[in-house]
């Protein structure tokens, strides 16, 4: 029984291999898979994670601080007895305990600014990640595209090299007939020749763009990487009917870059309210209570000494009488409970402490108007941004624009070339044109229906880029 369920196990794990092996991934799982699994993705993931952390910092700054704390020692030499009040040689034990609190009630209103400051931090760092979201989705899917272009490009370059074929097999005959030069057939050929090599060149192209594709997604395994080989239809141009100044006034509303430069605006000023802040009074409150405990014995009675019942302590100046006092013996009992003397022992110590700043060496000056240089620097650097995302959109329009009428001219271009191409192959086929003719109608053809290929591509990404200007979010972009 235990062989055939280890036969088992190991016939369902060769099958999940084969079919990891044997997987091609769509253009949506591929962006998922470098959303989840990106190295920058996840660095932005962490920034939004210690923004958070942040943000609980600040919360806990309204809060008390409270410390304990416990000292149990020995002390060993020549100490004073607290019990006797003697200087004496001995070994002795002491234990003390406390509790420590303060609070915060007022510092120029800094914790509440703060607190203000580790929110719109946190939405930074959540704009900059939705930011890389987006630059990674637009670069795998360009990649993506790239693949298909090449794998659909190597498909054309296929089917016209059969034709070629075909017709080399039918020069071959023609000229063993004598109905036509050997000139043709050696034209033919090289052509044939030629076409091969541009098959060879153009499967090197999809090596080499799934390699780039697949490190693009941390996958290892290029040699089994592939992808869904599917046609994507031109989709309508309702977009680029939008005025481009709409485009813009809404990505200025959308896009990240733009909550980034304000988000961190926002950051600079507040930078400047706290270090205002500075220049008020702070104001605390603070609690003490402690106790403590010894190892000593205590007294516990006190007599006359019966041998030696008073001791002269002076001397009367007018009389000269000698001033006596009695001379006792204390009886030294154990040390009491532990806790006994703790509870005796305690004490406590609390109230108010204001602070009032002076002069700090223009310290706290200097910062103000440093912060207020940021904050400066900040308006600058939104001013900036929208700027650049205008010039970016404007230039994004311009581009789908002209990738559109690219297309649409790529379109024309291959049916021109497409029927030139029958029409040669017509004359040629009744001996009119010769193969020179016919294999540069072909390579004229050839060439359309690649361009068809790379303007579609172009204009589906440049599509793509504008949309998400749009403020189409990245999650609903449809290939």
């Amino acid at each position: 029984m235990k062989k055939y369920s280890l036969l088992i196990i190991f016939l369902f794990s060769a099958l999940v291999v084969k079919a990891q092996e044997g997987k091609k991934w769509t253009l949506q799982e591929c962006v998922n898979y470098a959303l989840e699994n990106n190295i920058s993705v996840k660095q932005s993931e962490l920034d939004v994670e210690l923004a958070e952390l942040g943000r609980r910092d600040a919360i806990g700054n309204f809060l008390p601080n409270i410390n304990a704390s416990a000292t149990n020692s020995w002390n060993t030499g020549l100490t004073q007895n607290v019990t006797t009040g003697v200087l004496q040689t001995q070994t002795t034990r002491n234990f003390s305990a406390g509790v420590t609190a303060s609070l915060n009630l007022f510092d120029g209103l800094r914790n509440f600014k703060q607190l203000q400051r580790s929110k719109i931090s946190e939405l930074a760092s959540q704009y900059a990640l939705d930011r890389m979201k987006d630059d990674i989705t637009l670069f795998v899917a360009d990649s993506y595209l790239q693949v298909l272009f090449n794998k659909q490009n190597l498909e054309i370059l296929r089917m016209q090299n059969e034709v070629t074929q075909e017709q080399m097999e039918r020069t071959r005959e023609l000229v063993e007939a004598g109905s036509l030069p050997q000139g043709d057939l050696l034209e033919i050929e090289a052509t044939n020749a030629d076409e091969r090599q541009r098959i060879i060149v153009a499967q090197n192209n999809i090596r080499i763009s799934l390699i780039s594709l697949a490190q693009t997604l941390l996958i290892k395994d290029y040699e089994n990487f592939d992808i869904v080989e599917r046609d994507y239809n031109i989709f309508g141009t309702e977009i680029l009917d939008n005025p481009v100044e709409d485009i813009v006034e809404q990505a200025k509303e959308e896009r990240s870059e733009i909550k980034i430069a304000e988000a961190n605006r926002e950051l600079a000023q507040k930078d400047v309210e706290i270090a205002k802040g500075a220049y008020y009074p702070s104001v605390g409150a603070f609690f003490n209570y402690n106790t403590r405990e010894s190892g000593q014995g205590r007294i516990v009675g006190a007599e006359i000494d019966p041998n030696d019942p008073t001791r002269e302590i002076g001397v009367v100046e007018e009389t000269g009488d000698i001033v006596v006092a009695p001379n006792t013996l204390t009886t030294i009992g154990s040390p009491l409970p532990f806790f006994e003397q703790l509870q005796r022992n305690d004490g406590m110590t609390y109230g108010v402490q204001v602070s009032v700043p002076i002069f700090s060496g223009f310290a706290t000056r200097n910062q103000v108007r440093r912060s207020q240089v940021n904050a400066r620097r900040a308006e600058y650097e939104l001013e900036q941004a929208e700027l650049d995302l205008e010039a970016n959109v404007y230039q994004a329009y311009v581009d789908a624009e002209g990738a559109f009428e690219a297309y649409e001219a790529a379109l024309v271009a291959a049916n021109a070339q497409e029927q030139a191409f029958e029409y040669s192959t017509q004359r040629f086929d009744v001996g009119i044109s010769n193969a020179f003719e016919f294999s540069q109608a072909k390579l004229r053809y050839e060439n359309a229906q690649s361009e068809v290929l790379r303007t579609k591509y172009d204009y589906i990404f440049k599509l793509k880029v504008l949309e998400l200007y749009f403020g189409v979010p990245v999650t609903d972009l449809k290939f």
